[in-house]
């Protein structure tokens, strides 16, 4: 078959429109040249340039999903379903289209030409017709409280895609050789600048599948209430603690900052960050109530450059995070928490450690991969993959950052001094 027969070959110009929203090159080899990517079409014909990462379009409703949705959203979509694959490596494939995946919501702009153009294309195809509905890994559009997390994917996949360690949030990178040691370090700094010590009282927002909680209690002896988002975490966090011998020093409650109950606390870990700019008015002075004088807070937290936002559906708020997906920039979170009252020590940039923690789950992910489809589901496992592989690629490029925020409650005498709680001092941070 010649290079440029067959389906792949009337594909091209259409999906140097739809994906990146450009005029093709004319003519057939000028618009396969247009594609940053190669491109397998349903009937085994290919298009685009030898080497080039491969996308692999099964199902004319792929290509109908990319007509209803040009842009993230469409793309997303017939990958989850399984119409659309992704041969050798996500990462070079995404960073290829890495456009598409900065769009959101927004369908990419056509001229009417362009539509036109399409649509007799589409119909040569056979492609035309009403859209498809969503995969159901979706979430309905306006989901909101009623889940923020995974959908129910057990401990036993996250065990194979975050590692042995099953901490959720970057590991440090300046001299580990894998992930399990990267995250053990940055456990262990984690602890030091809470301030761990025995009966110190530390509450874990968030705290994934109780990697801190059971470091702080066991390593530390420090007493610890874990948040957990969901009934699953609950349970394994309690069971963790259990097998570790330290569930008197750790205990579960409800993932509300409501069930941190009144305080006082000598520290706060917020290691997945706090919640969003709409939420941040409400969630940072609670923090400051829990905290004792001279309390910590230490927040690690992903951000977007500054400039104008337009909020709006996102692959990661429909599929991942629907309600903590939208971010605040560094800017806005350091304003909300010295507008509380708490007195920031420190600001560190953690992206590229956070970056090399995602591109490492995403190798566990594709090394278990048979094993964690079966637990999770096909579509779910591919939600994660394509979710670490773009999360990683914006944190390479800046596009998102991860920063380390220290804070403190000063005490009565406006001293970042000791913390005082059930008549204990622990010593706070030290001046700079």
């Amino acid at each position: 078959m010649p290079a440029y027969d067959g389906v792949a070959s009337r594909l091209a110009p259409l999906l140097v429109r739809i994906l990146l929203g450009e005029e093709a090159p004319a003519g057939d080899e000028g618009a396969a040249a247009g594609l940053p990517i190669r491109v397998r079409a349903w009937d085994g014909s290919v298009v685009g340039p030898p080497g080039a990462p491969e996308f692999v379009l099964r199902h004319r409703r792929a290509l109908r999903r990319l007509l209803w949705k040009p842009g993230e959203m469409g793309l997303v979509r017939a990958y989850v379903a399984g119409e659309l694959d992704i041969e050798g490596d996500v990462f070079a494939a995404l960073g290829a289209v890495q456009r598409v995946m900065r769009g959101g919501d927004e369908p990419i702009r056509l001229s009417s030409d362009d539509k036109r153009e399409i649509v007799r294309t589409a119909v040569m195809l056979g492609a035309v017709g009403p859209e498809p509905k969503p995969p159901p890994e979706e979430f309905p559009a306006g989901r909101r409280g009623e889940h923020a997390g995974p959908l129910g994917e057990s401990a036993a996949f996250f065990d194979r895609m975050l590692g042995p360690t099953m901490a959720h949030s970057g590991g440090l990178w300046d001299e580990a050789v894998d992930l399990d040691e990267a995250q053990r370090t940055a456990l262990a700094e984690a602890a030091e600048l809470l301030g761990a010590a025995p009966g110190a009282r530390v509450l874990d927002l968030n705290a994934g599948w109780g990697a801190l909680a059971c470091h702080l209690a066991g390593r530390h002896g420090a007493r610890v209430v874990a948040l957990a988002r969901t009934e699953g975490q609950a349970e394994h966090i309690a069971a963790r603690a259990e097998e570790a011998g330290v569930a008197d020093r750790v205990e579960v409650r409800g993932r509300d900052l409501d069930g941190a109950g009144g305080g006082p606390y000598d520290a706060v870990a917020a290691l997945a960050g706090l919640a969003g700019a709409e939420s941040l008015d409400r969630a940072v002075p609670r923090l400051y109530e829990l905290l004792a004088p001279g309390g910590r807070l230490l927040v690690q937290q992903p951000v977007r450059r500054p400039g104008p936002h337009h909020v709006r559906r996102t692959f990661t708020t429909s599929y991942v995070f629907p309600e903590d997906g939208e971010l605040v920039t560094l800017g806005e979170l350091v304003t909300a928490l010295e507008d509380a009252g708490l007195e920031v020590r420190g600001v560190g940039a953690r992206r590229e450690h956070h970056a090399r923690t995602l591109r490492a789950w995403a190798a566990n992910l594709t090394r278990h991969w048979d094993e964690c489809t079966e637990l999770a589901g096909p579509g779910r496992a591919r939600v994660w993959l394509l979710y670490l592989a773009a999360s990683a690629l914006a944190c390479e490029s800046g596009r998102i950052g991860v920063h380390e925020i220290r804070a403190i409650r000063r005490d009565r005498d406006g001293r970042a001094g000791t913390t005082l709680v059930e008549g204990r001092a622990v010593q706070g941070f030290a001046a700079p």
